[in-house]
């Protein structure tokens, strides 16, 4: 039996973004989130469960953008200021208690960096884990593939491309730790 886009999606493998079937989950997902992002924040609550397919105490100040919501696990006590965009072509692990500032993005996905495959709509996604009492700074890009330990501040603006260790401060493009916390 061959292995479907998404398959080769939550596998890590390429896989071609412009699938029918991935393209309507995305388009669900771009549904539920403009209906979120609409709603007053007693309502948005149920409006988020039934994109992430759980209920949760976090809380997303609108506007909240997302590929497809199901590869997203929200830890407790999570807050993200205004602009969170998640590409959750990957599964996205968010611990505890973690902050973040406007603006942030976390983005599994990729694209090959040859133009053939990259104009063709190949992708790839690796996911990205965030560990618990975690702060991302105003306008913090995290790439595919990341993990950030606990108790990590990640400074404003930065690009974080590769993994960075618990219990540390760290800055800048590419995001580098700066010190300990």
């Amino acid at each position: 039996m061959p292995i479907t886009p998404k398959q080769q999606m939550l596998a890590g493998e390429l896989y071609l973004a412009n699938d029918p079937e991935l393209v309507a989950e995305r388009l669900r997902a771009k549904e539920l989130c403009h209906r979120y992002n609409q709603q007053p924040v007693h309502l948005n609550r149920q409006v988020l469960a039934e994109l992430l397919g759980y209920e949760t105490d976090a809380h997303l100040e609108a506007p909240l953008r997302c590929d497809y919501g199901y590869n997203i696990r929200l830890g407790r006590n999570v807050y993200a200021n205004y602009n969170l965009t998640i590409l959750d072509c990957a599964i996205v692990t968010i611990g505890d208690n973690v902050f973040m500032a406007p603006n942030v993005v976390l983005s599994t996905a990729g694209h090959p960096v040859e133009v053939e495959p990259r104009i063709a709509c190949w992708e790839f996604a690796r996911p990205i884990t965030i560990g618990d009492n975690v702060w991302l700074g105003a306008g913090v890009l995290v790439m595919p593939g990341v993990t950030i330990g606990a108790g990590t501040t990640i400074g404003a603006g930065s690009v974080v491309t590769r993994d960075i260790p618990a219990g540390v401060v760290a800055v800048g493009n590419p995001c580098r730790v700066l010190r300990p916390v």
